[in-house]
């Protein structure tokens, strides 16, 4: 949790930055507030030189800020950028580089989109996991070897670094922003009132282009139908190729051509939205919905549902539930 004073938030707009993602930290940090009503974060758009910049967007951006409000932020937001050096050859300006370097000695660092191509540049994500939209993961993956690059997930919270997928995904990460800084019951007011989902499902795999499955195929929608009513079994790859009345190695490949996940993340993802489920609408003990969900373990359950969705079970009951739901 952080201070009672306001959290110092800085969104650096770099020359052809994308228009819409400069706005979506105010949107979504600058709009959480407390159980009182009062800002938990003050957003401030800022340029290098407090001049105006050209977005991707067709008109230019002139911020009230320069990069000084950096010097106190201790959260940098970079939104993405369309082209520039960083993209074509993973070089910035030096001085640009310098002053990331700097700023990420204090402050904790954040890219949206190809925002991650900066911090990338400047040497900030060199040995550790990022992401970045999946159309540009193949040239981020050629320009920054030493990154350890996840192109499938929405984003990737790395403690002090935090990237994002595309645009929609750097909302995703802001209200993880906020859920991990302020609980789940903040992070959820700030959803609602932009009317979106707290969370998505799922990473990235499922938005890419790829070839549809040959029409006569056999798929594996059947089989998918056939796990949803068994989630609490013991479900392995080879009971649901076995199904599918398939090999294992053909299975596994049909079923990510089909849902662009592998069989085994497909299957934590129904248990968890199961578990969910019932933590929403049943007063079941915590470790009859492990069991039920499939996860065995309330620690599973726990570890699978974190990973998930950034909060243990009991404190998912508690924000959907309120103080009536069952204490177990």
């Amino acid at each position: 949790m952080l201070s009672a004073d306001r959290h110092e938030v800085a969104v650096l707009a770099l020359p052809h930055a994308m228009a819409y993602e400069i706005g979506l930290p105010d949107q979504f940090l600058g709009n959480a507030r407390d159980a009182e009503g009062r800002r938990l974060y003050r957003v401030r758009v800022a340029t290098v030189d407090g001049g105006p910049v050209p977005t991707s967007a067709g008109f230019s951006l002139l911020p009230e800020h320069d990069a000084s409000v950096l010097e106190t932020a201790q959260t940098v937001v970079v939104p993405g950028i369309l082209g520039t050096s960083a993209m074509t050859d993973g070089t910035i300006p030096d001085e640009l580089a310098d002053l990331l370097r700097r700023t990420a000695r204090h402050a904790r660092m954040v890219s949206i989109c190809t925002g991650a191509f900066v911090l990338a540049a400047a040497g900030l994500l060199d040995g550790r996991p990022a992401t970045t939209h999946w159309v540009h993961s193949p040239a981020f993956g050629r320009l920054f070897p030493r990154v350890d690059l996840d192109a499938d997930v929405l984003f990737v919270d790395d403690g002090d670094v935090l990237t994002s997928a595309g645009n929609a995904a750097g909302i995703d990460l802001l209200l993880h922003v906020v859920r991990r800084d302020h609980g789940s019951e903040v992070a959820s007011r700030v959803a609602r009132r932009s009317v979106v989902a707290p969370w998505r499902e799922g990473g990235q795999s499922q938005f890419i282009e790829r070839p549809l499955p040959d029409p006569g195929d056999v798929g594996t929608a059947a089989t998918r139908a056939w796990a949803l009513e068994r989630l609490g079994e013991p479900l392995t790859l080879a009971d649901l190729a076995a199904h599918a009345r398939m090999s294992v190695r053909t299975f596994t490949r049909r079923f990510r051509e089909e849902t662009g996940l592998s069989a085994t993340r497909w299957l934590v993802q129904q248990r968890v939205a199961l578990a969910r489920r019932l933590l929403e609408s049943t007063d079941v003990p915590v470790e009859r919905v492990a069991e039920q969900a499939g996860f065995g373990t309330t620690a599973s359950m726990r570890q699978h549902l974190h990973a998930a969705i950034g909060v243990a079970p009991l404190a998912y009951r508690r924000t959907f539930r309120g103080p009536a739901a069952h204490p177990m």
